[in-house]
């Protein structure tokens, strides 16, 4: 199927409403229809520990059809080093939660991210999917490993930013307690694509953006780690651009870069609940939780 027939189908299997024009944010070389990123926000770690809707109340304090774009599990050769292509030619600034175990295999990978301008964050050393049946010295040693292993593969432990994402969310409260120890800013997300399940990357794409139309704004959920999320990317920011959305870039403050966010960021009433559905072919229909969250299939 063509681009453009391709597009049809996406538009007619997610019927929404259509903002208009792309959201420039500045010349972007040889691109003149990039997206672009259209501002970078600086948040202090230490004074916003928990964000992301899917998991905890507070949010980035984002405006509407503002989206942040993050990747775990990398990084893995070809997809990510294909990904951070698409968003270079997209002039687009995204954040990497990186696994401490790829970090060790492929150093080179990790710095061409940095080296590009992105956020470069951390998910744990091994990306245990049981992180709650871990013992407290165990899943405290899963987070300073992975902070230390990508400290090494940049050769400078001031570029890693205090940023970290629990794998598959599988947070304990004494872990959130260590984090909060080392000053880390634990991100959830607020919106998934669904991109870890075996999905076509036009339904992925399809799902990004009909849930971020539906809450209007968000962290973007995806992984560098697979074939279908590079080949959904280009359709995503495509999408995106056309509805007018606007991609944000997120840094953490330092000694010469004060926040440009302030406490206290968005919060949405009634967060903090996941709700987890495992099957693939679970009722993908957006809608509200008895608390007021919505409701995603999230399967790490």
């Amino acid at each position: 199927m063509s681009w453009g027939l391709a597009k049809i189908a996406f538009l007619l299997a997610a019927p929404l409403a259509m903002v208009g024009g792309p959201a420039m944010a500045g010349a972007c070389p040889g691109n003149p229809n990039a997206i672009g990123t259209s501002r970078t926000i600086v948040v202090n770690p230490r004074e916003h520990i928990r964000i992301g809707t899917m998991d905890y109340a507070e949010t980035l304090p984002l405006v509407d059809r503002e989206v942040v774009l993050t990747f775990d599990d990398g990084p893995i050769p070809p997809y990510t080093n294909r990904v951070l292509d698409i968003l270079a030619a997209e002039c687009v600034k995204a954040t990497y939660f990186i696994v401490g175990d790829m970090a060790k295999e492929y150093p080179a990978m990790v710095r061409r991210i940095y080296d590009a301008g992105h956020t470069v964050g951390t998910h744990s050393m091994s990306h245990p999917y049981r992180f709650r049946a871990l013992s407290v010295e165990r899943g405290n040693a899963q987070i300073d490993d992975g902070i230390a292993a990508i400290a090494a593969a940049l050769g400078d432990a001031d570029k890693v930013a205090p940023f970290f994402r629990f794998p598959g969310f599988g947070h304990t409260p004494a872990a959130h307690e260590h984090a909060a120890a080392r000053g880390l800013m634990v991100w959830g997300a607020d919106v998934p694509a669904d991109d870890w399940l075996k999905l076509g990357p036009r339904e992925v794409a399809r799902r990004a953006v009909q849930r971020l139309e539906y809450k209007g704004k968000g962290i973007l959920l995806l992984h560098d780690i697979h074939q279908r999320t590079v080949e959904a990317l280009p359709f995503i920011l495509e999408e995106l651009r056309d509805r007018g959305f606007r991609i944000v870039h997120v840094v953490p403050s330092s000694a010469d870069r004060q926040p440009t966010v302030t406490a206290p960021l968005e919060w949405r009433p009634g967060g903090g609940r996941r709700i987890v559905v495992a099957s693939a072919t679970a009722d993908l229909t957006l809608r509200h939780g008895p608390d007021g969250q919505q409701e995603y299939p999230y399967r790490p």
